[in-house]
């Protein structure tokens, strides 16, 4: 068995955990912040810090539920982060959010006067320190905020914290497709999508 897995033979998680480990999910930064601690299983020898699987597994499950109560159009999902673009078009393509990806606008949720303006009910980061903007525009309008986070991020401006890793490829397709399966099976939708189709291209 993997030493990067909690030995836990009553959990059953959303995927195999053998599928987790092979995405990356677990493998966080050689930094860790206080706030990310209790998310934290062990340190491996080369200082990358380890989440646990489990955490992810059950806070993926309870931001679904959380999610799935919203009306889909006023989810609003950011990622700057190149990797996490791809997965988020395909978590609102599948669930009927909005996404915004790339370059976050200052003024996009507090300015009535920014074409692009918006009114969200709720918002899901993909990086609280890359999308950070939007983070704080969602904190002054009272806006719940649910933040994917590594081992240095800090979560105090997050509402539902998803430990992960938020940079590698095939983690945040993961994370989304899972997210984006629970959110449908908890509204009685069907789903359609394999990992692969959440992935980004090199």
């Amino acid at each position: 068995m993997n030493e990067d897995v909690k030995q836990d033979t009553g959990y059953e998680p959303l995927i195999p955990v053998e599928e987790y480990l092979a995405s990356g999910v677990h493998i966080g930064t050689q930094q860790k912040t206080e706030d990310m601690k209790k998310f934290i299983y062990r340190v491996r020898t080369d200082g990358l810090y380890v989440l646990d699987i489990q955490a992810t597994d059950q806070r993926i499950r309870t931001a679904a539920k959380f999610l799935a109560k919203y009306d889909p159009s006023k989810i609003l999902v950011v990622s700057a982060r190149q990797y996490g673009q791809r997965p988020v078009e395909m978590l609102v393509k599948a669930i009927g959010a909005t996404a915004i990806v790339g370059r976050f606008i200052p003024g996009t949720l507090t300015n009535p006067q920014y074409y692009r303006y918006m009114e969200p009910g709720v918002l899901i980061v993909t990086d609280p320190t890359g999308d950070a903007q939007a983070v704080t525009e969602a904190v002054s309008i009272g806006i719940p905020v649910v933040g994917l986070c590594d081992s240095n991020n800090l979560t105090s401006n997050l509402d539902l914290v998803i430990p992960t890793n938020n940079k590698g490829r095939k983690a945040l397709a993961t994370v989304y497709w899972l997210l984006a399966k629970e959110i449908l099976r908890e509204r009685g939708e069907a789903f359609n999508y394999s990992i692969d189709d959440f992935e980004a291209e090199l």
